[in-house]
């Protein structure tokens, strides 16, 4: 499976993590998800789409910052 993603969004998020210190700045890729925009033709059920969302939005204080991550993990950029 190939990942789409913006060259833009690449630049712009450690560039904020590092502008924003107090703060955990992240970027996520849910993957391709069944949902009503595609027809519920995505590889994976809503609930593990949003498994990376709710990991990085309940990440504590010391949680990672700057980076790409789906539900697996971290992705390199």
């Amino acid at each position: 499976m190939t990942r789409s993603r913006s060259s833009a969004l690449d630049a712009v998020t450690p560039q904020y993590a590092k502008a924003l210190p107090g703060m955990r700045v992240n970027a996520v890729d849910p993957g391709y998800t069944a949902t009503d925009i595609n027809g519920h033709s995505g590889t994976q059920t809503v609930a593990e789409g949003v498994e990376s969302i709710i990991a990085m939005a309940t990440a504590g204080p010391d949680g990672p910052t700057g980076g790409y991550h789906d539900r697996h993990g971290p992705i390199p950029w």
